[in-house]
């Protein structure tokens, strides 16, 4: 059994999907959230997750605020944090106290498209593929050993809005499997890159074009 820290900002739609994935082995055994009004917690709460709530505007800066989250971790013994719209810079001492258990999930392929409005960026240079990635954090935002990708097409008529939305859906697609690697102990980091053990399907996923 794998102890499981979730953290989140908002409503956690990400975190959702991993909880009804009832992944085999994954103990979920916290969900902490930055922000007090953060709507994931209610939902982890109704369904007898632990929560908590470490706000940040009362630490007097990333430091002093990545301290505290950690003890408040580190209390849950975990073997992996998920990263689920976790809207924070992380410290890299943060980040190497959880090297090899903390996983982010990112609105790209990257390493396209590293930090904010990956959409809105994406349809301005008209890619004609755009994607969403689950990888290991570094010290570097938005950088780290890949673990899965998804991709699909981006449609000639593609907003922000509808881009995001058919996205969204392969994050919740990607992300429960990534940790279903992790807890199956599938991963292995070398050399910088992630090998899932096999029997394993590709590590990229293809959405069906809409036609």
């Amino acid at each position: 059994m794998k102890n499981i820290v979730i953290l989140i900002s908002g409503r956690g739609s990400n975190m959702q999907a991993i909880v009804d994935a009832q992944i085999a082995g994954a103990n979920i055994c916290a969900v902490i959230a930055n922000r007090p009004d953060a709507a994931g917690l209610a939902w982890a709460a109704e369904r007898g997750i632990a929560t908590a709530v470490l706000d940040h505007k009362l630490y007097a800066g990333r430091e002093a605020f990545d301290a505290a989250l950690t003890t408040l971790i580190d209390g849950y013994a975990p073997d992996l944090i998920v990263l689920a719209g976790f809207m924070r810079i992380l410290t890299a001492s943060f980040v190497n106290h959880y090297a090899g258990r903390l996983i982010n999930i990112h609105p790209s392929l990257l390493p396209a498209y590293t930090g904010l409005h990956t959409h809105e960026r994406a349809l301005a240079d008209g890619v004609k593929i755009a994607g969403c990635t689950v990888h290991f954090v570094t010290a570097e935002l938005d950088h780290g050993p890949i673990i899965l990708q998804a991709a699909l097409a981006v449609l000639d008529d593609d907003t922000v809005a509808s881009l995001s939305s058919r996205m969204l859906e392969q994050e919740h697609l990607i992300y429960p499997q990534a940790v279903r690697w992790f807890v199956e102990d599938r991963l292995k980091l070398i050399n910088g890159r992630v090998h899932v053990d096999s029997p394993a399907p590709a590590a990229v996923l293809i959405a069906p074009p809409v036609l």
